[in-house]
């Protein structure tokens, strides 16, 4: 699976941006897609996960109320709309996939190239 993100921007606190994953490949083997994001010195981290059906979600609990994380698999997409964004969001985010679902916080087996979201206070 290939994946690509994009969204990313330079944002002040409080407002919205919206990233979105394209995925091509082996669409079939995909059963979860989830946002991580790594800010400057620090570990990559989970953001959220949705499983491919629909059926699932899980958030990080600094991303609880803010994001929403949602597919498309008509368009084999997925997007995560970030509101009330604040300058600790900053953070290079990637998106990636899991064949499944147990596998998608721990373990994704693809993941995009990341995008950048700068949030100025």
């Amino acid at each position: 699976v290939q994946l690509q993100a994009s969204g990313g921007g330079l944002v002040q606190a409080g407002t919205s941006l919206r990233l979105s994953c394209a995925a091509s490949g082996r669409i079939s083997s995909i059963d979860a897609m989830g946002w991580f994001r790594q800010a400057p010195g620090k570990s990559r981290e989970f953001v959220a996960a949705i499983a491919w059906d629909g059926g699932n979600t899980i958030y990080a609990d600094s991303a609880k109320g803010r994001f929403a994380i949602s597919r498309e698999n008509a368009k084999n997409a997925g997007y995560l709309q970030m509101n009330s964004l604040k300058p600790e969001d900053t953070a290079v985010y990637y998106c990636a996939t899991a064949p499944s679902w147990r596998y998608i916080r721990i373990g994704p087996s693809s993941w995009g190239q990341g995008t950048l979201v700068t949030v100025s206070s």
